[in-house]
């Protein structure tokens, strides 16, 4: 079954006005996996940055 959300950034992928997407909702509702899977099917590389697990990568993201 093809999840909804799928659709949804696939329209925002294709869109000529598209914006940086942030993506919120609860935990465990498939945020990742739809994220991951626009990624697999719709480039070839994809970068995938866990802050959680990893907190050193925060500081790339930090105002000097």
């Amino acid at each position: 079954m093809e999840r909804q959300i799928l659709s949804r950034l696939n329209l925002w992928k294709v869109s000529s006005h598209r914006k940086p997407l942030i993506l919120k909702g609860a935990r465990q509702v498939g945020k990742t996996w739809a994220l991951k899977e626009l990624g697999r099917r719709s480039y070839e590389n994809v970068a995938y940055f866990n802050f959680e697990e990893h907190s050193e990568y925060k500081q790339f993201f930090e105002k000097t």
